[in-house]
């Protein structure tokens, strides 16, 4: 299993959220590629990173500082928000980046997403990030009818290979996350599942690891240090002392 720390990026700062709401913006530092910096120092070898003005407007306007740490630290790097053409999926791409992430894109043109994985193959994920059940779109702000465990489902009869799903009441609360869901994802034949939104123990990552998930997305969690990201990292390599 993998750990990605998380860094959310509104006009060039990192921050952090609470269940998605804008207005609770954090600002953590004001300089992102400091902060992945420090955490290729504690040991991680991947990076979620996200776009937040991208993801709500539908444009990469954090593209220069993203390119920046996909270029020129030696990590496996996901970028998502706001990439929603072939255009940006090529940009991240050549920019460095491992993986590209498409989130509104998907559920609104599902026929380019499947030629984005006939392209480019296990390059490219799907967010599914959902409310009550049902994804939400364009940075949370708008929740859609579809219903997020028959999407991902969806997706993975299309060639998707990873999915990051996001249970947004428990992203950034640091009340745990929803468990229950990964158990029911966990059942997806064929499918690399991606846990995010409300990790905020050592124990939970080890029952997502239990799961079989593919990796953990921290946030909040080790920015508060609720979590150990070194440790978190040894759990998921299998070498913590239990």
């Amino acid at each position: 299993m993998y750990i990605y720390p998380a860094i959310d990026i509104i006009g060039g700062k990192a921050v952090r959220l609470t269940r998605g709401d804008y207005s609770t913006a954090e600002v953590l530092s004001d300089d992102p590629y400091a902060v992945a910096e420090g955490f290729k120092n504690k040991g991680a070898q991947r990076l979620h990173l996200v776009d937040l003005d991208g993801a709500k407007i539908g444009d990469t306007k954090n593209y220069d500082i993203i390119s920046k740490i996909a270029e020129n630290l030696d990590m496996f790097v996901e970028v998502g928000g706001g990439i929603r053409d072939e255009h940006k999926v090529e940009s991240y791409l050549s920019a460095g980046a491992a993986r590209v992430i498409l989130g509104t894109v998907a559920v609104e043109n599902f026929a380019f997403l499947e030629a984005m994985v006939n392209k480019y193959g296990d390059k490219i994920a799907v967010g599914v990030d959902c409310k009550d059940g049902c994804v939400a779109v364009r940075g949370w702000r708008e929740i859609s009818k579809v219903s997020g465990f028959e999407f991902i489902t969806k997706c993975r009869d299309a060639g998707v290979s990873t999915v990051i799903y996001t249970d947004i009441d428990t992203d950034g609360a640091m009340r745990g996350t929803n468990i229950a869901a990964y158990e029911r994802l966990s059942e997806i034949d064929g499918l690399n599942i991606i846990a995010s939104g409300g990790v905020s123990s050592p124990d939970e990552i080890k029952t997502l690891k239990g799961l079989g998930v593919e990796g953990v997305i921290l946030g909040k969690a080790i920015y508060y240090n609720l979590i150990d990201l070194a440790e978190a990292i040894m759990i998921a390599k299998d070498e913590y002392d239990y």
